[in-house]
């Protein structure tokens, strides 16, 4: 074992209501403080992880850490300047030295007019239980076995695994607490449990790696360890005998982990900070054609164990459920308070992020979406960062399976696929059915009808 840090302790001892009382108490005096000092405006964002990772390596544990952090966050405004400060000391002589620091930060920052809280009487009103929170009770000798377990079904799924880059299995508990000198507050518990395994295969061509995971608020819901191992180790093998091909342009299916960047990519081009500082490849789309009739981009904030749910947003706005994208149509523009302000709009409540973005489909399987698209490349892995959203060019490293007559034939790699992103948005051929589940943007896997692949 190279490195361990053991606490028999459950990986989710948090005393909710104990957290939240101490919370909304030390919250309300530090406002208070931050008032009576000069701010005309407070807000404060606290939280609390309490979680255990352990990770394993060819059938030993390699790391066993047990972890419990906290911080606050401080920004008070004096007028429309603006000062932060944070800490993980949490006794009050540190909190009200943090309030200090940010109040002597504003003093010397430049007044925004766009600065300050979000209008009060947009501040969420009605609290919802969405379920976030589901407590394993797991301690370090259970999460070691659920690590070595994964990782044995996957090295023993076939003679052609040679090594393993480690199974990891973690389990965290957070609560955070949010408030402001408009009289908003609110808690969220919520817990996330993972598990995951890497692993290698080689033939003659040389080494091959690749991985699975599962992810869930609740730990029944994970896949099991023996899924994850297989599936892995499946991943791993079909990337052996893999070939080059040459220099074309040819249809791209991408498989719903790796579309789920191609929706990335449009919510990086509709948000607030890109479309103000106009330095979006979409700053004139508002309620234009973005993508083709059958697509629709749903938003489901309260989706009961969601990984992204929440009934507000990280400046205390009600979230709401909406369509981003509706028959092709861009329907908002994603907006916080500030950049609301800088262009003269509503803030659309996604400081922090959209919460649950359900991607349409046109309702093919994955394998009707192979046989669609008959000779192509499927991608099953992208690298590098090769996306400019000014102008919508995208060139990203990438690797896959060459598909010919509705078949996959053999694995392909050292290859770089290229497009404009506002193209492939409107050419989506079809989305389809394979909904990957592990992450708050839900989408299968994506046809496009060309891209340029750069090869051999």
């Amino acid at each position: 074992m190279n490195q361990q840090t053991v606490n028999t302790a459950s990986a989710d001892e948090l005393d909710i209501p104990k957290e939240i009382e101490f919370f909304e108490a030390s919250c309300e005096e530090l406002v208070n403080y931050a008032k009576k000092k000069g701010a005309s405006q407070v807000e404060v964002g606290v939280s609390k992880d309490i979680g255990l990772s352990v990770s394993v390596r060819n059938r030993e544990i390699e790391t066993l850490e047990y972890n419990r952090d906290n911080g606050f966050g401080i920004t008070v405004y004096l007028g429309k300047q603006k000062g932060v400060a944070t800490t993980s000391d949490l006794s009050e002589k540190a909190l009200h030295e943090a309030v200090d620091a940010a109040l002597n930060i504003a003093k010397y920052t430049q007044a925004d007019p766009c600065s300050g809280l979000a209008d009060a009487e947009l501040m969420a009103t009605n609290e919802v239980d969405l379920e976030l929170d589901w407590p394993m009770g797991i301690d370090a000798e259970k999460a070691k076995d659920l690590a070595l377990e994964c990782e044995a079904f996957g090295l023993d799924y076939s003679d052609k695994i040679s090594n393993s880059e480690g199974a990891s299995f973690s389990s965290h508990r957070n609560i955070r607490f949010y408030t402001n000198s408009h009289g908003f507050k609110a808690a969220t518990p919520s817990t996330r449990h993972s598990l995951s395994c890497v692993l290698l295969a080689e033939d003659s061509l040389g080494k091959q790696r690749d991985h699975w995971y599962t992810i869930s608020r609740d730990a029944k819901n994970l896949e099991t360890g023996k899924t994850v191992g297989e599936k892995s180790a499946e991943k791993t093998i079909a990337r052996l005998n893999g070939r080059q091909i040459k220099t074309q342009k040819a249809k791209v299916l991408f498989v719903p982990e790796i579309a789920r960047s191609l929706v990335g990519n449009f919510k990086a081009a509709i948000n607030g900070t890109n479309i103000y500082r106009k330095s979006s490849f979409l700053q004139d789309c508002l309620h234009k054609k973005v993508f083709p009739d059958f697509v629709t981009m749903e938003e489901q904030p309260l989706i009961k164990k969601g990984l992204a749910s929440a009934w507000y947003d990280n400046e205390g706005l009600a979230t709401k459920q909406q369509n981003i994208i509706e028959q092709g149509i861009a329907n908002t523009f994603l907006l916080s308070s500030y950049s609301a302000r800088k262009l003269n709009m509503q803030p659309t409540g996604h400081s922090g992020g959209v919460h649950n973005l359900l991607v349409s489909s046109t309702g093919q399987s994955f394998d009707q979406l192979i046989e669609e698209m008959g000779s192509g490349l499927l991608v099953t892995e992208l690298m590098g960062q090769g996306v400019n959203m000014i102008t919508g060019d995208y060139s990203r490293g990438a690797s896959g399976f060459w598909v010919e007559n509705g078949e996959i034939q053999f694995f392909v790699q050292e290859i770089t696929i290229a497009g404009n992103l506002k193209d492939m948005f409107a050419n989506v051929m079809a989305i389809g059915n394979d909904h990957d589940l592990r992450s708050g943007l839900l989408t299968g896997s994506w046809l496009l009808p060309e891209m340029m692949i750069a090869g051999s």
